[in-house]
């Protein structure tokens, strides 16, 4: 067992950030809905709040980075916004044509968009 989370204790720990990620995201993401805030705008707020917790912590803790600043954060974004359209795509998708929940529709994301992260920014943005 000890081999199998030293094998894989970059993704544990990037599924670690991601889920502190999640946490920031769907609060902010559910308390601009809450607030009658459109569903899209939501998404990018909630999305910027998400990243900048997610870009620090990835380069500090889970990739060890020591990459110089700007590299980095503009491939940490082009790969976040990068799937932070593919968000948005989905979510009009699951919201608009299939008629899920505002509510379930991002989490349904969830499983859909951290692989795809996660590939990005290990292959390219702190390797």
């Amino acid at each position: 067992m000890k081999n199998i989370i030293n094998k894989n204790i970059q993704f544990i720990k990037f599924s670690i950030i991601g889920l502190s990620n999640l946490s920031i995201t769907l609060i902010t993401y559910y308390i601009l809905i809450y607030f009658n805030i459109n569903y899209q705008i939501s998404n990018i707020l909630s999305f910027l709040l998400g990243s900048i917790n997610g870009y620090y912590w990835n380069k500090k803790w889970v990739f060890q980075s020591s990459k110089k600043n700007k590299s980095s954060i503009l491939k940490f974004y082009i790969s976040y916004i990068t799937t932070w359209l593919l968000s948005a795509i989905l979510l009009y998708f699951w919201i608009e044509i299939l008629h899920i929940s505002k509510n379930i529709a991002p989490i349904i994301n969830v499983l859909i968009i951290t692989p795809m992260n996660y590939i990005l920014n290990k292959k390219w943005t702190f390797k």
